[in-house]
């Protein structure tokens, strides 16, 4: 299994542990929440969702009775997918591990997404582990633009600062997340759930929301199909 599609199990298990979807729905929701998944199309997802099922971690469903109950000709009745409780324990053990792979970019946007069902300890280490791999791409940036600096042009010297900025700013967004985690503030709030809602658009390149724009939410992408 390649990284990208362990990371689209993984939160499509995340998403359906909240409640039961058809597929339409679910790729609206990773269109729309997960940032990382904007380039997914229902042809990707549905061998995601197959894959599941011969898992034994989703089950399929027909969907509500009044919207099937005189479908158009040729359509088919829309297929509702639920979590099973091997499903739920798996996405559990995902949920817990603290490895090399949560910290690269595509996988800790995903894995942010899903805070609000993660628990303390695992998020502090998720947190740290990405601060601690961001320090070491920054140093590698600067040593890097500190021996070549004087062969680069004005664009690319100044597109060079625009990356170091950007990593900059997810390290000073880490290190905020990391002390409200050491001081006991829940950023879920009172929802508890639903946090996979959280703005993770800002891509996974450095370049995520600066702790003033948490709170900012998404505009729907309408346009999915």
């Amino acid at each position: 299994m390649s990284r990208r599609s362990g990371i689209l199990e993984f939160a499509v298990l995340g998403l359906l542990r909240e409640s039961p979807m058809h597929g339409y729905e679910l790729r609206k929701r990773l269109n729309t929440s997960l940032g990382v998944f904007r380039a997914f199309s229902y042809g990707t997802l549905y061998p995601c969702l197959k894959t599941l099922v011969a898992n034994g971690w989703l089950i399929e469903e027909p969907g509500n009775t009044a919207e099937s109950a005189a479908p158009l000709a040729g359509r088919r009745a829309k297929i509702v997918y639920r979590l099973t409780a091997e499903g739920k324990e798996h996405f559990e053990q995902l949920l817990s591990q603290t490895g090399p792979d949560a910290y690269e970019d595509e996988t800790f946007a995903a894995r942010f997404a899903f805070f609000g069902q993660t628990s303390r300890d695992v998020r502090m280490r998720v947190l740290e582990g990405r601060r601690s791999r961001l320090e070491e791409r920054l140093e590698k940036m600067r040593v890097s633009l500190a021996r070549t600096r004087e062969r680069l042009d004005d664009y690319t010297l100044e597109l060079q600062r625009h990356g170091m900025e950007s990593v900059e700013r997810e390290v000073r967004w880490l290190n905020e997340l990391i002390e409200s985690e050491r001081a006991g503030r829940d950023l879920r709030g009172s929802a508890g759930e639903g946090t996979a809602q959280q703005d993770t658009t800002h891509g996974a390149t450095g370049d995520l929301p600066r702790p003033g724009d948490r709170t900012r939410p998404d505009t729907p992408d309408d346009t999915a199909t």
